[in-house]
């Protein structure tokens, strides 16, 4: 024998089977905002330490004649003009918008295009040296890391960088 519906239940039935409901698509759109918060901190860290790490290079420049003037008389360049450089506004690239030598220090000052978590910022590239040797090349400390063990570590530090968007060599 035939089962007979009547318009109501067959109303009923369609209803329920049509899709989602609307506390269903609520608690989804819950979860994925949740997701997005999470995710957005972690890529945004990433992206202001790229702009730390491409910057970078920029400080070769004053690396080489305070190495060189380390090697020949074992003095730190007091400025920018002893390295023959032009002044620190006038030493820039995407992300620098000054880079200036304070007795063996470089310090490079964010801005132009850097992001807004580190624009006017500074991080700092100080040299290590062994003060008995000319020999013994210079390295560089960055930001807030230690000096290699035997070193003296020449300048201040004036990087105020947060460390969570430092590169590794920085921190």
């Amino acid at each position: 024998m035939p089962i007979k519906f009547n318009a109501l239940q067959v109303s009923q039935l369609i209803t329920r089977t049509r899709g989602f409901s609307l506390i269903e698509m609520m608690v989804v759109v819950a979860i994925l905002g949740i997701l997005a918060m999470v995710a957005l901190p972690s890529s945004m860290s990433k992206i202001v330490r790229e702009q730390i790490t491409a910057a970078m290079p920029l400080a070769d420049i004053a690396k080489a004649p305070i190495a060189a003037a380390w090697s020949l008389s074992q003095v730190m360049l007091a400025n920018n003009a002893e390295a023959d450089l032009p002044s620190p506004d006038k030493v820039v690239s995407n992300f620098i918008s000054a880079l200036e030598i304070d007795h063996g220090a470089i310090h490079m000052t964010f801005g132009n295009k850097a992001h807004p978590q580190i624009k006017d910022k500074v991080l700092s590239l100080r040299p290590a040296v062994i003060e008995e040797s000319k020999v013994v090349p210079v390295a560089w400390v960055c930001g807030y890391a230690e000096a290699p063990e035997n070193m003296t570590v020449k300048g201040i530090n004036r990087t105020n960088i947060s460390e969570e968007y430092l590169p590794r060599l920085c921190r």
